[in-house]
């Protein structure tokens, strides 16, 4: 088990640093700030880009996880008592929707960092 837990961990880590290491941050800055004057506005507009990947990314990860948990608890309750399937659906169906509002808060607060990022601003004018 341990074991399996451990090459999934690489296998993420390892796609994470070939997704970075492949994008092209420099032209990205460029063309949201075509006369970058200061280092510091490139590294801001970088970092909300990168703020607003992990923002997405790690609440897609629990949306995932919390979903996955639902219906495995479904599916386990159904299987021991297949008599009460309407009841446990309904709660199945409202725990996955439960789970799925944190996706989309994650989505709101990554496109809050890329498009109305409240401290823009102070350092890009």
């Amino acid at each position: 088990m341990l074991h399996k837990l451990g090459t999934k961990f690489l296998t993420a880590l390892v796609a994470t640093i070939v997704l970075l290491a492949s994008s092209s941050f420099a032209l990205a800055v460029e063309q949201v700030i075509p006369a970058a004057d200061s280092y510091a506005k490139a590294i801001f507009a970088v970092g909300a880009m990168i703020a607003a990947g992990l923002a997405i990314g790690i609440g897609a990860v629990g949306a995932g996880v919390g979903i996955g948990t639902a219906a495995n608890g479904a599916c386990s309750a159904v299987g021991r008592n297949p008599g009460v399937q309407g009841k446990i659906m309904m709660t199945m169906l409202v725990g996955m929707a439960m789970a799925e509002s944190i996706a989309i808060y994650a989505l709101v607060v990554s496109l809050v960092l890329l498009f109305a990022n409240p401290y823009m601003r102070y350092f890009l004018g």
